[in-house]
């Protein structure tokens, strides 16, 4: 008697979903979206303290070439404590969610890139925010 084979799973994955799920569980890492190369040029071109400019890395780092769901995936591992948003004390450490080795951004460079992402005044960063912060650069 052959072996008796298992149905297929009903309903059947979703693709979009369970690359989500990745996301946001932490399995997702941003070399999985952008380039080793490029995120450890664009991290050592802002190494230096208070040298660091959102526009300038996003460009170097290969984002801004990006399309909007990649972008937004960006955005979702950059988001340490999927609250769905990227609050001020996550924007100290963003360079360090692109790599380990990045440095931690000053109080003015953390200021400063909330303030040219937070469009609403709420002291934090949304996922549209985010988008419009990537194209904006």
């Amino acid at each position: 008697m052959p072996p008796r084979l298992s149905p297929p799973p009903w309903p059947p994955p979703n693709p979009a979903a369970q690359r989500l799920g990745a996301i946001r569980s932490g399995r997702m890492a941003m070399t999985d979206l952008l380039s080793a190369a490029d995120i450890k040029k664009a991290v050592g071109a802002f190494a230096a303290a208070e040298s660091f400019c959102h526009k300038k890395f996003f460009d170097m780092v290969g984002l801004k070439k990006k399309n909007q769901e990649d972008v937004k995936k960006v955005f979702h591992i950059l988001d340490k404590d999927r609250s769905g948003f990227i609050e001020e004390d996550e924007l100290k450490f963003i360079l360090k969610g692109f790599t380990p080795d990045g440095r931690d951004l000053s109080d003015k460079e953390t200021k400063t890139l909330l303030s040219a992402g937070d469009k609403d005044g709420d002291g934090k960063i949304g996922i549209d925010e985010f988008i419009i912060l990537v194209a904006e650069s």
